[in-house]
């Protein structure tokens, strides 16, 4: 057991060794994308030879990013953003994407300090904290190592569902168990939801 810990640790230094020469940049202050794709060029300033690397698919006029999910994807292409400002997600709208009449121009990046406002969710996906495409962060912990991984979630799921989500780095699937928007785990905390929800039934 001990030597497969070690295994993963070793691993996940690996994945991470990027960020030690990580080059700082800026979010921009409007991110727009014009093809539905969404790159580290389309939401930071100075992303270099990162600008090509997708973090998303816009199926829709926008799509909302959660922050740490951004910092930890840039993170993997040896970019490094900061956050000064403290943001907790981050607005990335379609080019050409009108504004309707009544509704006023609003901040692209929401400050953490300001209020949330209430979601209008559609009664579909009432229960959905994760929809297909989503950058997802997903967390293993074993033997009091903790190993945190970003991938592409392959459908929708609802806190407490299975999902499964696609490795950037290597391509794999992982099994896991949505928990949050944007958050996912796998392994032993996986296993131990299903089975809690297995008893309740």
């Amino acid at each position: 057991m001990k030597s497969l810990i070690l295994g993963a640790v070793a691993v996940a230094a690996l994945a991470f060794a990027g960020s030690a020469f990580a080059g700082p940049v800026t979010l921009k202050s409007n991110p727009v994308d014009v093809d539905g794709r969404i790159t580290l060029g389309d939401l930071f300033d100075g992303a270099g030879n990162a600008s090509d690397v997708v973090v998303g698919q816009r199926n829709g006029p926008s799509i909302v990013f959660e922050a740490g999910q951004l910092q930890a994807q840039a993170r993997q292409s040896g970019l490094e953003w900061a956050n000064p400002t403290g943001l907790r997600r981050v607005v990335v709208r379609q080019a050409s994407a009108p504004v309707a009449a009544d509704e006023p121009p609003a901040p692209t990046a929401v400050a953490a300090a300001a209020p949330a406002r209430p979601a209008v969710a559609r009664p579909a996906y009432a229960d959905r904290v994760i929809s297909r495409n989503d950058i997802v962060e997903v967390a293993y912990e074993a033997g009091g190592v903790r190993l945190t991984i970003s991938g592409r979630a392959e459908g929708n799921a609802a806190e407490g569902q299975r999902l499964a989500v696609r490795n950037l780095q290597s391509g794999r699937i992982i099994d896991a168990v949505a928990v949050a928007p944007g958050q996912a785990v796998a392994g032993p905390a996986a296993q131990s939801i299903r089975t809690q929800q297995f008893a309740a039934r």
